[in-house]
């Protein structure tokens, strides 16, 4: 059975992807999403590079 998402794009989320184990398992990844962060999450406060890696981006 699929996984549903709470919102549209949401699997591309810093949230998402977290909670998946993507810090643990690729580290190297994570550091290219948040490396040289423009936007944080009003909700949980990570930060990306890319507001599409955010579900309710503000721009820093």
């Amino acid at each position: 059975m699929a996984e549903e998402m709470p919102h549209e794009g949401h699997e591309k989320h810093m949230c998402y992807m977290v909670e998946k184990g993507i810090l643990k398992d690729n580290p190297g990844e994570f550091k290219n999403l948040v490396k040289k962060s423009k936007y944080f999450c009003s909700g949980c406060g990570r930060t990306a590079k890319d507001p599409v890696n955010l579900c309710a981006p503000v721009k820093i």
